[in-house]
């Protein structure tokens, strides 16, 4: 293969690094999981969202100011080898690819599941394979590509919630009448039970789906190295999130609990689509199946493109098989493309043990949220670090992190209690239990990765 250019190449405009932050924060997890949040939070729900929310934009403030401060940066990963050592370079690399990796196979699990709402006698092995050749298709192209399907994702998305949020306030401003009695009104967020019907357990129990609805914020910093100007674009797309956070999130939420009390929502299925219904939209059900086929796709996107990027970066920096540094002619890491397309085929044979889907996508889902905790905290060490050691940047850094180091501290505490929070149910324990075991696996690897480059030095 040619290596074309030695280095990524940044065709990533403004209209493009705008939609992918915003697409990377609106996924399966609000469009399907927010049914879960809400019956197990009521209206306090709200007050989770905000809460993550705003803990992830201050992440992603330090995440801006660190990479902004020395442009050669291609990823979080380089600035953990540069300001902690090159084992936690290597260590939230492999976290952040693997991390990534998962959740994509998972999104493509779901996806399978979707076209079968449409097709029920589709063969299994079939959206799997199609999903993957098309998305292999448009990121070996060039990384415009990538961005015009992400765009174009993202908007479906973006409709979509609108549509949610002015069919609710329409039928709360006519006063709605649902057949079962139910009357569209802001009183339901506070008539039955108050903010926090089920008291501080259903307020932290809600935490350990709604946190999964966040995995993909920091996307943005993966998108620094191919960014056209990164010192307009990063700042704008991540001085946007608040607003995003306000609108999709709680201005979806609030709007769904106006309208459906919050103890008659199904912790089952997705609440959009019985909004829909409840407005009379016949094809509701087809319409929100769509939506989220989409935003399934448009995650797999993103884990396949941050995952190349990713082992791109692990084999510039010697920490990954060389020939994952290699460039196509259009600039693009095709090799650690194509290993990651085969990995997501490991889909199928998951799809075809169909007794143990579901469950096996919870605990996946929550190996990957607890590790992407891992990498926010490693990327809040990174701005103390480069704080202690580069004064003088950070001094006259043009994008600071509101409250500096003491809100990296607070949100490092917090990111402790997502922790937790990941304990209070069986499902979700587990998959805790369990990811110690990668952090091991990673240690174990960095030592005999240590141990071959000094008998190659030798």
């Amino acid at each position: 293969m040619a290596t074309g250019d030695e280095h990524l190449q940044r065709n990533l405009t403004n209209r493009h690094i705008q939609l992918i932050a915003i697409g990377g924060a609106i996924g399966t997890g609000l469009f399907m999981g927010s049914g879960k949040t809400i019956s197990l939070a009521g209206p306090g729900v709200l007050v989770v969202y905000a809460i993550i929310g705003g803990a992830l934009f201050l992440v992603m403030r330090a995440l801006g100011e660190v990479l902004l401060s020395d442009l050669r940066y291609k990823s979080f990963a380089d600035v953990a080898h540069d300001l902690i050592g090159p084992w936690a370079g290597y260590m939230t690399g492999w976290t952040y690819y693997f991390c990534w990796l998962v959740t994509a196979v998972a999104e493509v699990v779901v996806i399978t599941g979707y076209l079968r709402y449409w097709w029920p006698t589709l063969p299994l092995w079939i959206p799997p394979v199609v999903t993957v050749a098309l998305l292999l298709s448009l990121n070996l192209t060039t990384v415009r590509a990538f961005g015009e399907i992400e765009f174009w994702f993202s908007i479906i998305k973006i409709v979509a919630i609108l549509a949610l949020v002015v069919v609710g306030v329409w039928m709360v401003a006519t006063g709605f009448t649902a057949p079962n009695g139910a009357h569209a009104s802001l009183a339901n967020l506070w008539n039955d039970g108050g903010l926090f019907p089920h008291g501080f357990n259903g307020f932290a129990g809600a935490f350990q789906i709604a946190v999964f609805a966040f995995v993909g914020t920091e996307l943005i910093g993966t998108t620094a190295a191919e960014a056209e100007d990164p010192e307009v674009t990063l700042p704008r797309a991540i001085n946007a999130i608040p607003v995003r956070i306000l609108l999709f999130y709680l201005g979806a939420l609030a709007a769904i609990m106006c309208v459906t009390p919050w103890r008659e929502v199904s912790a089952d299925s997705s609440p959009f689509v019985a909004m829909f219904t409840l407005a009379g939209l016949g094809v509701a059900a087809s319409v929100v199946n769509f939506v989220v086929t989409t935003a399934a796709a448009s995650s797999a996107n993103s884990g396949m493109y941050s995952t190349s990027r990713m082992l791109f970066g692990l084999a510039e920096a010697g920490q990954a098989p060389a020939v994952f540094a290699r460039l196509s002619k259009r600039s693009v890491p095709a090799p650690a493309l194509l290993l990651t397309c085969a990995a997501l085929l490991t889909s199928i044979p998951l799809l075809y043990v169909s007794d143990s889907i579901m469950a096996a996508f919870t605990a996946v889902t929550t190996v990957a949220s607890v590790l992407f905790i891992l990498v926010w905290c490693v990327i809040l060490v990174c701005y103390l670090r480069y704080r202690r050691l580069r004064p003088q940047l950070a001094a006259r850094s043009a994008f600071r992190m509101p409250g500096g180091r003491a809100a990296a501290w607070a949100c490092l505490a917090f990111f402790v209690f997502v922790t937790w929070t990941l304990t209070l149910a069986d499902d979700t324990r587990a998959a805790v239990a369990w990811s110690p075991l990668w952090v091991l696996a990673l240690g174990v690897s960095w030592w005999l990765h240590q141990r071959r480059a000094a008998r190659a030095a030798a």
